[in-house]
């Protein structure tokens, strides 16, 4: 038996999801022509209470195009040091945008408004880049799963508003925050100028993301997916496993929450675990004692089946997801009690 927690993107997609795609009414959707993929980008957008949305084949590219929308080369986006826009989307802030990211020392993946009231203070004048957009990320990758507080969030928009900056969500995780904090995407919605939701991640769709924001932005958008290369035709297959997704994968990721908790209940006793970060979602990462190399900890529990990933600086990361049964999760609690 493998156990796969890579990430929660490597699900599969369930026998409902697989008919919900097979039985898909489909067009072309470079023409807008595709029903399933408006029926979905309806669906999300009333579901937010936003004016309107894009379907694209990538996070990345989703959170690309929201920065291209919405700076000029040689403007300043704002980010925590921690961000997946600025560290996992292979430079594309500066090779798509012409960008320069100010990194916020933040605590997990998450600054504060007074941080970047201080960031965005003092001269601005031709010598410095003009302020432009200020991106978060719910919940953060990095941060081990950290959700933001939604107080903070609100503190961080006024201070956006007060300094003319757009305010750019990457939602890659934002359902488990809602399940985590009994939030709701109203909430969302209101504060963010845009918001990107991946769909392949908790939610177990096979393909595709969601790109939220005023109908001008997302007529912005459209030409920015089709300029870097990401319209499709038939989409309507992949729209309607989201749908699927949304429908019926939502809650359930109180599951996922559940178990990343009871791993991380069984590491806090294995003496060999040096730290663990605060557990809120579905994201386990740990630190193992320095007399043992996190790869050589990594390639001992695949050569059990267990398929772990280093996140450097001595990171080690577990993602549970649908796939992740019960009987996994107690021969991975064995696992480590063993190792």
């Amino acid at each position: 038996m493998k156990i796969d927690l890579i990430s929660d993107t490597v699900t599969r997609p369930t026998k409902g999801m697989l008919d919900a795609m097979m039985n898909a009414e489909v067009g072309d959707d470079v023409f807008k022509s595709d029903p399933t993929v408006n029926e979905l980008q309806e669906k999300i957008a009333t579901l937010f209470g936003m004016e309107d949305a894009l379907f694209f084949p990538s996070g990345t590219m989703a959170n690309q195009a929201a920065i291209k929308i919405h700076t000029q080369p040689g403007d300043r986006m704002f980010c925590d040091k921690w961000a997946h826009v600025y560290n996992y989307e292979g430079g594309g802030a500066a090779f798509n945008s012409g960008v320069t990211s100010h990194l916020l020392d933040g605590e997990r993946g998450m600054f504060t408004a007074e941080q970047l009231k201080e960031a965005v203070s003092g001269r601005a004048d031709i010598h410095v880049p003009y302020n432009r957009l200020v991106c978060i990320e719910n919940t953060t990758n990095k941060g081990g799963g950290a959700c933001w507080d939604f107080e903070e969030l609100k503190k961080i928009q006024k201070t956006a508003k007060e300094n003319n900056l757009t305010f750019h969500l990457d939602g890659a995780r934002l359902f488990n925050a809602l399940v985590a904090k009994n939030e709701t995407p109203q909430q969302y919605g209101a504060l963010f100028d845009t918001i990107s939701i991946c769909l392949s991640k908790g939610l177990g769709a096979p393909i595709g993301s969601i790109l939220l924001g005023t109908k001008d932005d997302i007529a912005k958008a459209l030409r920015v997916r089709k300029l870097f290369g990401g319209a499709m035709r038939q989409a309507g297959f992949l729209a309607a496993a989201a749908i699927y997704a949304l429908d019926n994968n939502v809650a359930r990721l109180a599951d996922d929450h559940s178990r990343a908790k009871k791993i991380g209940t069984v590491l806090e006793s294995c003496t060999y675990v040096r730290k663990i970060e605060p557990i809120e979602t579905n994201i386990v990462i740990f630190y193992v004692n320095d007399a043992i190399d996190p790869m050589d900890f990594i390639a001992k529990m695949e050569s059990k089946g267990i398929l772990l990933i280093s996140m450097g600086q001595g990171k080690i990361r577990m993602v549970t997801h649908l796939d992740f049964t019960e009987v996994m999760l107690e021969k991975l609690l064995l696992e480590l009690k063993a190792f």
